[in-house]
């Protein structure tokens, strides 16, 4: 960070306070307070204002795959910058164009398939959602939990209240159904729907993998039916489940493929970038100027991909995330203040014994860990896929080492 911007007018270094105050007065607020002020990362750390060091444990909520500072990842980005940084989607570049054939080779997408490259998680979806209309038909099928974005044709399809009914009306059609219930969902379709849209793993709702079988049974009715089946692996994907995409994992997805895949958060390993992937005929329902974007795709941001899944791939992160997440799972669900601990590889919630989370995570962060309480009664983990077991061994001593009493709010 720059000198002058990390200082006050008097000269001093400015504290986390400072900042804090300034963020208030400058920013809207969105977010609310901010419960650090960070400066510098370094592999699964970061350090605040006040020179504090942080095991980040929430991985800029499973965006930083690579942590922080990866050398690889940054030169990666330096390189191409320094080359050439946009040109908008009026031309192609060869990191655009190699980035798409990387992800369709790594999902192994047959004949057919196509990417369109977004900016973000909801972007995606806001493709998805496009393609879904293409069909012609009225109906999208979305699930009680489900959390999809907040731009309007993403928050469609989210199912929180809070977070819908500021902005109603939205774009109509979609229809949740109760989580995981096959019934259900054999009971709503028809040849009137045009998508049935599903988180392998639901991260907002707690971490909440759909039960076993679920895909394959929403696979054999959207082909009865003539229905897209979407995935929306935002969180999920990019080797977070110990699988490149949770859709291939033997305990998610069983080799479930969907017709159309939504990616962000990991795939640029910090740097915003974002993908739909149709597969087969799916990839040829958007045409020229029904869909677009400025910057989705753009040189950097492809080289940032392309880095990203190269050092998952020559570094073994994927073998890591299943053997560390399988670690972590068993010697968390040991703690006793956690009633349970579900999901898969580095994706991975602890329910506790008490709707205590937000005390579970200032705790947390007061002995320099950083995680996220996405529930009241659930902490969620998305580390970096590069952590070790000596790094987060002493979260685990943490957790373990607290009582139910400690849950009580002093």
């Amino acid at each position: 960070m720059s000198g002058d911007l990390a200082r006050t007018t008097a000269g001093a270094p400015a504290t986390s306070e400072q900042w804090k105050q300034r963020y208030g007065a400058a920013l809207m607020n969105t977010f609310g307070p901010p419960r650090l002020v960070l400066v510098r990362g370094e592999g699964p750390y970061v350090w605040d204002a006040d020179g504090r060091r942080y095991l980040d444990l929430l991985g800029g909520i499973a965006v930083n795959v690579l942590g922080h500072a990866h050398p690889t990842l940054t030169a990666a980005i330096s390189a191409q910058l320094g080359t050439l940084g946009h040109v908008s989607n009026f031309f192609a570049t060869p990191t655009q164009v190699a980035l798409a054939e990387r992800l369709l080779a790594l999902s192994e997408a047959p004949d057919g398939s196509r990417v369109f490259f977004t900016n973000s998680g909801t972007e995606a979806v806001e493709g998805l959602v496009k393609i879904a209309r293409r069909t012609g038909r009225p109906r999208i099928l979305a699930q009680e939990g489900a959390f999809h974005g907040r731009t309007m044709g993403a928050l469609a399809l989210t199912h929180k209240a809070a977070y819908r009914e500021p902005f109603e009306p939205l774009p109509g059609g979609v229809e949740f159904l109760p989580f995981g219930d096959v019934g259900a969902l054999e009971d709503a379709m028809g040849d009137d729907v045009a998508a049935i849209v599903l988180e392998p793993i639901q991260g907002e709702a707690g971490v909440r993998p759909l039960p076993r079988g679920y895909l394959a049974r929403a696979r054999a009715l959207a082909d009865e039916y003539g229905a897209l089946l979407a995935f929306d692996e935002v969180q999920t994907g990019i080797g977070r489940t110990g699988s490149w995409f949770a859709f291939q994992h033997p305990d998610v997805g069983a080799g479930v493929r969907p017709d159309v895949m939504t990616l962000a958060k990991g795939l640029g390993g910090g740097f915003p970038i974002g993908a739909v992937v149709g597969f087969g005929a799916a990839g040829s329902l958007l045409n020229p100027g029904q869909h677009g974007t400025t910057f989705g795709g753009n040189p950097v941001a492809a080289a940032a991909g392309l880095a990203t899944l190269g050092v998952i791939e020559r570094d073994g992160l994927l073998a890591n995330v299943r053997e560390l997440g399988a670690r972590l799972t068993a010697a968390l669900a040991q703690a006793p203040v956690v009633a349970e601990v579900r999901g898969t590889g580095l994706l991975l919630g602890a329910q506790l014994v008490a709707p205590a989370a937000a005390r579970v995570a200032e705790l947390a962060l007061g002995a320099g860990f950083v995680v996220n309480p996405v529930t009241p009664d659930t902490v969620r983990l998305a580390p970096p896929l590069i952590l070790t077991w000596d790094q987060v061994s002493p979260f685990v001593d943490f957790l373990t080492g607290l009582t139910p009493a400690d849950l009580e709010d002093s």
